[in-house]
């Protein structure tokens, strides 16, 4: 390249990432399209919608219809925001949460009132018409009140007769794609539609109508009889229209009826403080770790300070613009992955280096250590977007937020590193700047040998994870009044909503100030999250289970404290905002996650006990931050799963490095060389990017925990024990583990 076009290559990506900047300050016309402030924000970030539901007719409805309406209802409610929440109120009620929308009207409008769906006969029992259509329009619409039909026998089907309804395609006659509605129907709707189809086809093709609360939302024709309790409902739908009946359909197949209590629009249950202070630990955290790579690796370091900034810019740019839901803990998953942007850089700088040590020009090790970095870097990155794959299509709610920012950092990292950095390496070559000593050249390094240390290396960890079981165990038995060895917060285990009008309007911080330290005492429980009401006086405090003699102290404090009258304090036991349906689904998500990640490295590695001994080293990681939630007993929420999910992405990135060295060097081995020498060279010309990479890591999450609010703390301390315990898995554990298992195919 030459130094004419060196230059108008830095500029280039220069004035790009400040473009990109500019953007995600001030973004695109008067609606901002593309900035930072764009970016839609979770219910504990910016507050939202709120809605109280009560099931028509049953004060105690059964268990299981009522885990199955909360199942659908937050199949529905995901469509507006993968962070939105529903949990039980009481025995007969159940509350929605849908943060970033504040027209409480137009939700319950779409929504609608669940579970008044019918399938109904175009004739009544008199052989009058039950509906009919609009000559202008064509839209259906009923002639008879719905009671009426539902007396006489014409509303056939209710909505839980439908076990399934899906948007979809199909080829049709024509040969051309068409969307429709695919409906899947219980065995007893099977049978039931089944004799309303042969009658309707053998009268003409008459229409059945789908009723849903107030209206007639379609009344396709019959063109066949439906047998097998599938059918399909066309219509020249784009898919939109085609996912809005389907899910329509859904919601209208409740297991139990609903009728809208209150409606209320929430605050951020945070407050501005979080999002403030997490951007300083942002900025802090950024700053340092430019810091520590300009002063390790010169000219390479200010490359990766260029490349990590228009990482940071564009991850901003493509999360408002993909309308990814943000709430706390995704906040510091993106803050955090700049630390982990780190990483492929590392791997190139070293490889750079080492070739650096051998003579060559820097142009000639710019191309031979991108090319020996690709597989290690390809392979890491590749397997983790495999596991947010696997989370994005199977998990739920909050699962697929976090697996999509994962997805979206893997990508940008790989380009950045992989694009960007190598053409600002070739353009400062062109430029001139050729002398090795700006890049650093590497020392030759003494071998370590790990494997002779690693029966301590497995006992130091078998004894680690045995006590934490140990002790989960002795504090499971010993812990009555919470009955659980680990601190499960609020969004596990349900509690206590109780609502207090005061007579005049606290800030969320006033609240966070004045009263969640006092309750904290009153509770005996750390895990207190406070809402206010938009419009009201009210504050919405939930805690743990509250039993007769804690709501009466609560309200004596209220009363004794700010002169609120007890008479007015509303106290409802909650479920958990987790449902044990998410909790199945996640579990499932992650083993699935972790089965492809091993098939991965097997196909890659062609040796299954690569990938036997990374899962082992990812189980190892694991169970090790699970023995320090136990013994630090700290909080279990949500950002539980996000911090093991990160962990796991981590540390399978920090083993394939030290595998890809081990492969390589076995390719070039003479076969006088021992195996035990080729895993002790591999993990110690690798030990640099692995103790670099992590302190980088580190350094954010360390940022995050000292600036931080209290949850983000909840976040950042087992998150830096999880970064650390990976670096040691890796290092220690992973590479003798795979020694272990050949050796004992070598036996067998």
């Amino acid at each position: 390249m030459s130094k004419k076009k060196g230059i108008f290559t830095v500029a280039l990506i220069v004035l790009f990432a400040i473009f990109i900047g500019y953007v995600d300050i001030f973004g695109f016309g008067t609606s901002k399209a593309g900035s930072a402030k764009d970016i839609k924000l979770g219910l504990d970030l910016a507050g939202g919608v709120s809605i109280t539901y009560q099931v028509v007719g049953d004060e105690n409805p059964s268990t299981q219809d009522m885990d199955d309406t909360i199942g659908k209802l937050e199949q529905r409610v995901w469509t507006y925001s993968n962070e939105a929440v529903v949990y039980k109120e009481g025995s007969n009620r159940i509350n929605v949460e849908i943060p970033g929308v504040y027209d409480a009207n137009k939700i319950l409008k779409d929504l609608g009132r669940p579970g008044t769906l019918y399938f109904i006969k175009h004739y009544g029992a008199d052989g009058t018409p039950n509906f009919t259509y609009d000559p202008s329009t064509r839209e259906p619409y009923l002639l008879k009140d719905i009671e009426e039909i539902k007396a006489d026998g014409s509303a056939i089907l209710q909505g839980t007769d439908v076990k399934e309804a899906q948007a979809g395609s199909i080829t049709n006659n024509m040969g051309n794609s068409e969307i429709i509605v695919h409906l899947t129907f219980t065995p007893e709707g099977a049978e039931i539609f089944k004799q309303a189809t042969t009658e309707a086809f053998y009268n003409n093709h008459d229409p059945i109508a789908i009723y849903y609360d107030g209206e007639v939302i379609s009344a396709p024709s019959v063109s066949s009889v439906i047998d097998d309790g599938v059918a399909q409902i066309s219509g020249g739908f784009d898919y939109e229209e085609a996912e809005k009946l389907a899910s329509t359909i859904r919601i209208g197949g409740l297991s139990l009826e609903l009728e809208e209590l209150r409606s209320n629009v929430v605050g951020a249950s945070l407050g501005q403080n979080a999002i403030q202070s997490s951007l300083l630990a942002g900025m802090i955290g950024f700053a340092v770790v430019v810091i520590f790579m300009i002063v390790v690796y010169y000219m390479l370091g200010l490359t990766s300070t260029i490349a990590l900034g228009l990482y940071a810019v564009l991850e901003i740019f493509l999360i408002s613009g993909f309308g990814i839901t943000l709430t706390l803990p995704g906040i510091a998953g993106i803050i955090l992955s700049i630390g982990m942007a780190v990483d492929a850089n590392v791997i190139i700088f070293a490889r750079l280096r080492e070739e650096l040590a051998t003579g060559k020009t820097v142009d000639s090790s710019i191309k031979v250590a991108y090319s020996k970095a690709m597989s290690a870097i390809l392979d890491g990155n590749i397997t983790t977007l495999i596991a947010a794959a696997v989370l994005w299509i199977m998990g739920s709610g909050s699962i697929k937020g976090f697996a999509q920012t994962l997805a979206l950092g893997i990508c940008l990292s790989m380009f950045t590193a992989v694009v960007i950095t190598k053409q600002l390496l070739k353009a400062f070559v062109g430029m001139g700047i050729t002398n090795p000593k700006v890049y650093g050249v590497a020392k030759e390094r003494k071998t370590i040998d790990f494997l002779s240390k690693k029966g301590l290396f497995f006992a130091i960890s078998g004894a680690v994870i045995a006590l934490g079981l140990v002790f989960m165990l002795a504090l499971n038995s010993n812990n009555a009044s919470r009955g659980h060895s680990l601190n499960y917060s609020l969004e596990f285990l349900g509690g206590t909503q109780t609502t207090v009008p005061f007579n005049q309007e606290y800030s969320l911080e006033e609240i966070n100030d004045l009263m969640v330290k006092d309750i904290e005492g009153i509770v005996k429980d750390s895990n207190v999250v406070t809402t206010k009401v938009a419009g009201t006086n009210e504050v919405i405090f939930k805690t743990v289970t509250l039993d007769a003699d804690q709501r009466i102290k609560m309200n004596d404090y209220f009363k004794n404290q700010f002169g609120v009258d007890t008479e007015t304090i509303k106290t409802e036991t909650i479920s958990s905002t987790i449902s044990a349906e998410s909790q199945r689904e996640t579990i499932v998500a992650v083993l699935v996650a972790c089965v492809c990640m091993l098939i991965y490295i097997w196909f890659r590695f062609k040796d299954v006990r690569f990938g036997a001994s990374s899962v082992m080293a990812l189980a190892h990681d694991v169970l090790v931050t699970l023995t320090f939630y136990a013994v630090a007993y700290v909080s279990v929420g949500s950002s539980f799963v996000a911090c093991m999910l990160t962990i796991v992405g981590y540390s399978i990135n920090a083993t394939i490095v030290i595998f890809d060295r081990i492969r390589e060097n076995l390719g070039e081995a003479t076969p006088k060389t021992k195996l035990k020498d080729i895993v002790n060279s591999s993990i110690s010309t690798t030990l640099s990017r692995s103790i670099f990479t992590s302190l980088t890591t580190f350094i954010m999450v360390v940022a995050l925990y000292i600036f931080g609010v209290s949850s983000i703390k909840e976040f950042a301390l087992p998150l830096a024990v999880g970064i650390l315990c990976g670096t040691y898995s890796s290092i220690c554990l992973a590479g003798a583990m795979w020694f272990v298992l050949r050796n004992k195919k070598k036996e067998d």
